[in-house]
């Protein structure tokens, strides 16, 4: 079996050739989401994945495996629930609310302009259709979003890379203290 141990986001530095090149994997969330697992790629080679504790995987990420070979991954479809607003009955606000009560939930739930994406829960489901919200079951990939603690850039995003330890306001204050997740409880406090 063939290792991978490094991970390219988004095959950042890399020549488009050589991704036009690489062998793929397609991996679900469930799967993508854990830092170690194995898989096979379109070449047929098994691959063992090995990443540092609470990497997760995204569509587009590059395995450098121990040859120097390196394995594209794709966001494979998965079934998931799909919710847009009600044209007929509410606002493109109501999606707002929605990422808010599913956010309190701890749900992993994927952010697009025109809808969000969690994974299939028909309790969630019934809550978010009484909020007048359209909730329907597709099958597509599903890339959640990391939580501001998260050490890697979401695929889709215009993310950045600067110091953020700064303040937008102009004071020279002292930088705040911010404590990691696993010293927090369930609602953010120490």
């Amino acid at each position: 079996m063939l290792t991978a141990n490094k991970l390219m986001p988004q095959g950042r530095g890399l020549a488009p050739v050589l991704l036009k090149r690489a062998a793929t994997i397609e991996l679900d969330w469930d799967i993508r989401q854990k830092s170690r697992f194995d898989a096979t790629d379109s070449q047929g080679r098994q691959i063992g994945v090995f990443l540092p504790r609470g990497t997760a995987v995204r569509g587009g990420d590059v395995l450098v495996a121990e040859d120097g070979s390196l394995v594209r991954v794709i966001a494979a479809p998965q079934p998931v629930l799909r919710i847009t607003h009600c044209t007929a009955h509410g606002t493109p606000f109501d999606l707002t609310r929605a990422a808010y009560h599913l956010g309190n939930r701890h749900v992993p739930i994927e952010l697009r302009p025109d809808h969000l994406k969690i994974e299939p829960d028909h309790v969630l489901a019934d809550m978010l259709r009484s909020m007048h919200l359209i909730v329907v079951a597709v099958e597509e990939a599903f890339e959640p979003e990391s939580g501001a603690y998260g050490s890697h850039e979401h695929s889709h995003g215009g993310g950045h890379s600067h110091d953020h330890g700064h303040s937008h306001g102009g004071s020279k204050g002292p930088k705040p203290l911010v404590l990691a997740p696993e010293l927090l409880d369930d609602h953010g406090h120490a």
